[in-house]
């Protein structure tokens, strides 16, 4: 008998999303356990194993804790703004809100594919306004209090990707 993967696979995944299985619930009695990946910058073509490898470790942890009764939540995000998008975008001749919007969407259908149990109703995407607008209002803060600020020094200055690398 011949495994039929994509028709299977895509059942089992479309019925996990009707449930939201994975979903983490706000008031519950269970103990709580928060798993999180680094969010991907949707800058590229898709995800690659530098993505798959650690998102498959945490997603091995995150469902062994729903099976031991914890409440997980395990977020997914995207982490769209600033230079790789912003060099993808100009090497492919595309605006920057286009790219991210297209790369969003194939990384997250990508991610779908691979099964992770994310809890896509708590899905971040940074360049969402309602998102970004208290990432604007910290770094205020920062500013007012004299913890963000301007000074010249010397930088490794990478001139491909036109910014500062850090040590």
């Amino acid at each position: 008998m011949k495994y039929d993967y994509l028709k299977i696979e895509k059942k089992w995944q479309q019925k996990w999303d009707e449930e939201a299985v994975y979903r983490s619930e706000n008031d519950s009695s269970k103990p709580k356990f928060y798993a999180l990946v680094e969010f991907p910058y949707p800058s590229g073509d898709g995800l690659h194993v530098g993505h798959a490898r650690p998102y498959t470790a945490m997603d091995i942890v995150a469902r062994k804790r729903r099976r031991e009764g914890y409440n997980v939540l395990f977020p997914i995000g995207w982490d769209a703004f600033g230079l790789p998008t912003e060099n993808y975008a100009i090497k492919n001749k595309v605006h920057p809100a286009e790219v991210t919007k297209r790369n969003v969407e194939r990384f997250k259908s990508q991610c779908k594919l691979l099964g992770y149990s994310f809890d896509w109703e708590r899905e971040i995407n940074t360049t969402d306004p309602e998102y970004y607008k208290w990432t604007q209002w910290i770094f205020l803060q920062l500013f007012k209090h004299g913890l963000a600020y301007k000074a010249k020094m010397p930088v490794n200055w990478c001139t491909s990707c036109k910014c500062v690398l850090a040590n």
